[in-house]
């Protein structure tokens, strides 16, 4: 996984134990960051990828990870733009909206 530092250097977490219990979401909005840790994602059994950004932004960085050598089998799992849309703008309510959709999908039900 890539963990932001505090002074800023990306750094992969190896030992972080990713399993089927896990979601994993980007929030860094900068290809450079999101991509490698995108592809790193895809490579393992987490339940929920998800990616914050616009649908425009989203499309671009689909693009990007076909460029890449990623399968249209492996873009299925990516969720973006990531939660469902309950209308709200702010952190909180993105967080929320975010929430929800890695419990819906987590109990397979369809929100």
């Amino acid at each position: 996984m890539l963990q932001q530092d505090w002074v800023g250097r990306r750094i992969f977490c190896p030992e972080l134990h990713v399993d089927e219990q896990t979601a994993i979401v980007t929030l860094t909005h900068d290809p450079k960051i999101d991509d490698p840790a995108l592809l790193y994602s895809l490579k393992t059994n987490a339940y929920y990828i998800g990616c914050l950004g616009s649908t425009k932004t989203h499309k671009s960085r689909l693009d990007r990870l076909k460029k890449a050598g990623v399968t249209e089998h492996s873009l299925t799992r990516l969720h973006g733009p990531a939660g469902i849309q309950l209308g709200g703008r702010a952190a909180s309510e993105i967080a929320l909206s975010i929430l929800a959709e890695l419990i819906s999908i987590y109990h397979k039900t369809d929100v």
